[in-house]
């Protein structure tokens, strides 16, 4: 199927200060965003942060407490959803038993009263590559083709917004990875804005131009996935995209560049753009794969950060990489994640090493740590952040 068919600019959504109170709590504290046309925007978070009512809002399923929605610059706060030009993708696809697949594809713009309806739906099975099964009930499709349908239904409709409610999570992971590419091959086709509302990380990151880390009702962070993962600005950010070895250090002094501080009897340096905050107590971290183990202790060198001795306390093989928690009384607990480029482990449990990064991949977040209980040993932040993997 040709671009030309379903092409659209799309158009950008403003969320200008919205609030939205429910009788005993608050799910969206202030928000403002702006998502450009066609763009795909995620909204991640965990359960209960407020992604959802903010999609719920944009569709019109929800009233704002306070606030403007605009689509294209058009106020749209208090129009209807069938009145918006936006089309709602869901987990559970919905789609009409009774109906082929051409006649649920179709189904919408004959409702609409849409010259060659069907005509129309055809080329939307082309598009999600399901032509050939036009004919077939849903109850003939797998998962992931009822989930196709549901997508070219809401693209036939040439919404300028599609929203994508949590639209893969009833998938297995094989076929959720497969259609994490799909989608983004039909966004970059059709041109639409797309802004999908997601708990899952890799998702969010596979997909989105723009991720916006959502936390009790607002956006703790928003920018491109590899920034945000690379350079988290907030411990939440830092936990729930990814994990990270986090520590509480005590800035000691600094040069036009650096900043140099004390974790234990450990001397720890870096970058002062890296940083959100320069003195005093401040958390910092390193994501798992950016650390090396060693047998002994390196040799001192400008720009590398060491820490040990310690004592490996675990080891998991997961393929790709083999996965080390290295434990000390000085710094806690570390992870390493290492790539298994030679056969079987690298190191052995029980077995003491040191480990490394460099400091340019050291990052310092804007937590206060003795306002928020930031602790001091990296095991402690790990396990919150396989508690918000878990909601």
């Amino acid at each position: 199927m040709g671009k030309h068919e379903f092409a659209t600019s799309g158009a950008d959504l403003q969320l200008v200060g919205i609030e939205k109170r429910f009788p005993g709590f608050t799910a969206i504290e202030h928000l403002d965003l702006t998502i450009p046309a066609g763009s795909f925007f995620a909204l991640l978070g965990p359960s209960g942060c407020g992604k959802t009512t903010t999609l719920r809002l944009v569709a019109g399923l929800e009233e704002p407490s306070a606030g403007t929605v605009l689509i294209g610059g058009a106020d749209v706060t208090s129009l209807k959803p069938y009145k918006r030009p936006v089309n709602t993708v869901f987990q559970s696809y919905a789609l009409f038993p009774h109906m082929t697949i051409l006649e649920n594809v179709a189904f919408g713009l004959k409702q609409r009263g849409i010259s060659d309806s069907l005509g129309k739906a055809k080329a939307g099975l082309e598009l999600v590559e399901l032509a050939h099964m036009a004919e077939r009930k849903p109850a003939q499709l797998s998962g992931g083709q009822q989930q196709r349908v549901a997508l070219a239904r809401a693209v036939v409709n040439r919404p300028e917004l599609l929203l994508l409610d949590e639209p893969l999570g009833a998938l297995d992971l094989k076929l959720r990875r497969q259609m994490q590419h799909e989608l983004k091959a039909i966004q970059q086709e059709v041109g639409l804005t797309f802004l999908h509302v997601t708990h899952d990380q890799e998702e969010a990151m596979t997909m989105a131009d723009t991720v916006a880390v959502m936390n009790k009702g607002r956006i703790e962070q928003m920018g491109a996935p590899e920034q945000l993962y690379e350079l988290p600005e907030t411990v939440f950010v830092a936990n729930f995209l990814g994990q990270s070895n986090l520590f509480t250090v005590s800035v000691t002094g600094e040069n036009e560049n650096v900043l140099h501080a004390k974790l234990g009897q450990s001397s720890i340096s870096l970058l002062k753009s890296r940083s959100q905050r320069s003195s005093g107590s401040i958390t910092v971290g390193v994501r798992p794969e950016k650390l090396r183990l060693h047998d002994n202790a390196p040799e001192p060198q400008a720009g590398v950060n060491v820490l040990g001795p310690g004592i490996i306390t675990d080891v998991s093989f997961i393929g790709v990489s083999t996965q080390y928690t290295v434990s000390s009384e000085s710094f806690g607990e570390v992870q390493v994640f290492a790539q298994n480029v030679a056969a079987g482990p690298a190191a052995s449990l029980g077995q003491e090493v040191h480990v490394s990064w460099l400091a340019d991949h050291t990052f310092g977040l804007l937590d206060d740590p003795t306002s928020t209980g930031q602790v001091e040993q990296g095991a402690s932040t790990m396990m919150l952040s396989q508690l918000a993997k878990q909601k």
